[in-house]
């Protein structure tokens, strides 16, 4: 698939404009497909990133450290691949060791780089885990995802101050129920 140039995605954006009844020349708007097309380079960055690469870099001078390690309330915006519509939400990603780790820093780049595309909420927690689980071989590995979708808030069924919640638990998160509630116990409002 050949990428469209700049000048292409701001045509595209002039022609939406007319579609909807304005006209992309009028003083308000002339500067709009080009600031339009950098939101979208801003918005859509994690097409661009690879988040086994942000992942291979890692420490192994724990002392022998083998508990969990949880970094609580990371905050993220994606866009929902049905309508484009915002996603706003916060991952909770947790692992626990087997000999490396990683830093804190690249678990929440982990979470940009996946809620920078076109997502659905579902896909975007299994892709963070799986990302996590096969670059670090963890013991474990736990992600939960609170979000608000505006697909549903701000059009659709009109549904305000609601979240969607998933979760993905791989390893010992799954086959461990006393280790599962101990990560879920962490994912609280912060």
């Amino acid at each position: 698939m050949e990428r469209p140039s700049r000048d292409e995605v701001e045509d595209a954006v002039r022609t939406i404009l007319r579609w909807i009844g304005e006209d992309p020349e009028r003083d308000g708007l002339q500067n709009t497909p080009g600031r339009v097309t950098r939101a979208f380079s801003e918005h859509f960055r994690g097409y661009g990133e690879d988040p086994a690469e942000v992942l291979n870099t890692t420490f192994g001078e724990t002392e022998g450290y083998d508990e969990m390690i949880t970094l609580r309330g990371i905050r993220f915006e994606s866009h929902c691949e049905h309508h484009m519509a915002p996603i706003i939400g916060r991952a909770w990603v947790g692992y626990i060791p087997k000999g490396r780790v990683v830093g804190i820093s690249k678990l929440a780049r982990v979470v940009d780089i996946y809620a920078k595309r076109l997502q659905i909420q579902e896909k975007m927690t299994v892709q963070i885990a799986n990302a996590i689980s096969s670059a670090l071989e963890p013991q474990g590995v736990a992600v939960v995802i609170k979000a608000t979708h505006h697909c549903m808030t701000t059009r659709g069924v009109h549904k305000p101050c609601t979240d969607m919640v998933t979760s993905r638990m791989l390893g010992c998160f799954r086959d461990n129920a006393m280790t599962r509630q101990e990560f879920l116990s962490m994912v609280t409002e912060t």
